[in-house]
């Protein structure tokens, strides 16, 4: 019963309306039967927070995940900060993107607001049940709410004492008030034991269409096989969600190996794909971005494509045989303006005059004083 009301409520939250939907189609073409890939044209500039910027009352970092309102032009950014300094939290702002010459030239919060539970409360801070861990967050404009990711936490080996707390795509008003979940399908539900998703391997990516809604894990579950070493890579899964709140497909899509080994050869590495965006109904764009002790960031930027993918979402493991979403790369930002950062967040801006979409990248500074709060845009076409 619990299931059925959360997906009775996500059928009126997520409902399509034709008054939104028209807003939001104003800035991109007519889709076409062909459709270009994704390229970058050109970059249009950076812009950086300063590290514990204060905010009304806050300090802003942890920005794991973007989005803008194509009908007012206000961006969305989350924080992944579990109550180090304040509760989970998103951040309303503009970018300064010249339409005319594309050039970018500033970043300005306008807001900030609480994620709120169901009862109004804030969400426990980390190391406590029903903590939450933001990692992405969309508008919709189709239901003109938000969308965000709850990566959950669970114990591992180095971290028995850390508390179960699922993890959830929901759906905020404007403010911040809870309105309603998808349902999580069984096979990435976290649990105690060595089956489902490992630690900080949950949601991470996440996208929405006028007909879906999909997110990624971050890495792969216990039953489908070890994270991506130099020597091989690994296997994550993709899910579709309808509009109506129901999982109706899942996709493996493949990391790629480690671009190369730790310093030392024993150190600790952690790779993963960190976001994802829609291009149309069946591809996305995808961050897969890998750090490596002694070495630091790699990110490349994939175009993905879903058709003739299987749907192995009925499989608890992979042992069968399955074909993967296909993977082209876009750019590598490996080698971008280094040293190369946490790039965690990734969303569309406004259309440029000049025909080419805008695609806004930023880094998570995980709270840390060596790393920085970076906003990058980039020309675009192939864009829908």
């Amino acid at each position: 019963m619990a299931d059925m009301r959360k997906l009775a409520g996500i059928s009126i939250v997520f409902a399509v309306t034709v008054s939104a939907t028209q807003p939001a189609r104003a800035e991109r073409p007519a889709p076409t039967e062909r459709r270009a890939h994704v390229e970058i044209t050109r970059f249009l500039g950076e812009q950086r927070l300063p590290y514990l910027m204060e905010y009304a009352g806050t300090k802003v970092g942890g920005i794991s995940g973007i989005d803008r309102d194509p009908r007012t032009g206000t961006w969305y950014f989350v924080s992944d900060d579990r109550w180090r300094y304040n509760p989970a939290r998103f951040y309303t702002g503009r970018l300064d993107i010249d339409r005319a010459t594309g050039n970018f030239a500033g970043i300005s919060l306008t807001g900030v607001r609480t994620l709120e539970r169901r009862d109004g409360s804030p969400y426990p801070g980390y190391g406590k049940p029903g903590s939450a861990d933001p990692e992405s967050i969309r508008f919709d404009p189709w239901s003109r709410r938000l969308l965000w990711g709850d990566e959950g936490d669970r114990p591992d080996a180095g971290h028995p004492g850390i508390p179960l707390s699922r993890t959830a795509l929901r759906a905020a008003d404007p403010r911040g008030r809870h309105a309603g979940e998808l349902a999580v399908p069984r096979n990435l539900r976290l649990t105690t034991t060595e089956r489902g998703p490992r630690r900080n391997f949950g949601f991470e990516g996440l996208a929405v269409t006028s007909r879906a809604i999909t997110a990624v894990t971050e890495g792969p579950r216990h039953e489908d096989g070890a994270p991506p070493t130099v020597r091989h890579g690994a296997p994550v899964r993709l899910t579709v969600w309808s509009r109506d709140g129901r999982p109706r497909a899942q996709y493996v899509y493949p990391l790629d190996r480690l671009p190369t080994a730790p310093i030392p050869p024993t150190g600790d590495t952690d790779s993963g794909v960190s976001e994802i965006l829609a291009v149309d109904d069946h591809r996305y764009l995808a961050l897969e971005r890998s750090w490596i002790e002694g070495v630091g960031y790699k990110v490349k930027l994939y175009e993905i494509d879903l058709r003739g993918a299987s749907n192995v979402i009925g499989r608890n493991d992979l042992s069968r045989p399955y074909r993967s979403v296909t993977k082209r790369l876009v750019y590598d930002l490996g080698d971008f303006r280094p040293p190369v950062q946490n790039l965690e967040a990734m969303a569309w801006g406004p259309r440029l005059a000049s025909g080419e979409c805008t695609l806004v990248i930023a880094a998570d500074d995980n709270f840390d004083q060596g790393e920085v709060s970076r906003f990058m845009a980039f020309g675009a076409t192939g864009c829908t």
